[in-house]
């Protein structure tokens, strides 16, 4: 997904690179069709959410506030499928764990001080702190190696990617020799 984000940038301005890097992202997807995500039911159903960023590839001084935009978007999202869940007869009784790669974001969200400071942020964005507050969610911090996310957020290594793939439960519906 990532790349394909990336590529997606040059769509008014492509030429011969960009066209020879999405021939191989078609390749790769071509390869990878016996490739699936497995879910398996636990015992208890328990919604857990994963938040990063990737601002444009921009690398600057905005990261915090691209990371707290981007956690506040899964707590909409968040929101939205603790509802469904409810009227699927799935309730979810204690507060859904969002991970967060950012500690000065989820510092944002936690601390009304902090908060105070950052009065760039509109007023509209403030309504993470008060969904930890009803304790619909409940923003932690996650180390980077353990952040799901980045595998739809970044531009991984070979390695790196497959254990992301792994820990979220990507497969190959063949045999191994074949995949």
């Amino acid at each position: 997904m990532y790349v394909v984000s990336l590529l997606s940038r040059f769509m008014h301005c492509c030429d011969v690179v960009h066209f020879k890097a999405a021939k191989r992202v078609l390749r790769y997807v071509k390869g990878t069709l016996n490739f699936r995500v497995k879910f398996e039911k636990a015992k208890e159903l328990k919604l857990i959410g994963y938040s990063d960023s990737d601002w444009a590839g921009s690398i600057d001084n905005m990261k915090t506030e691209v990371e707290y935009i981007a956690a506040i978007a899964t707590v909409n999202q968040v929101i939205w499928l603790r509802k469904l869940l409810c009227d699927l007869n799935e309730e979810q009784v204690e507060d859904t764990e969002i991970r967060v790669d950012n500690q000065t974001a989820i510092a944002i969200a936690k601390n009304p001080i902090f908060m105070a400071k950052q009065n760039h942020f509109k007023i509209k964005f403030h309504f993470v702190r008060e969904a930890e507050q009803l304790r619909e969610v409940n923003l932690v911090h996650c180390r980077t190696e353990n952040q799901f996310a980045d595998i739809l957020t970044k531009s991984l290594g070979a390695t790196r990617f497959d254990t992301l793939g792994r820990m979220i439960g990507v497969c190959c519906i063949q045999s191994k020799e074949k995949c």
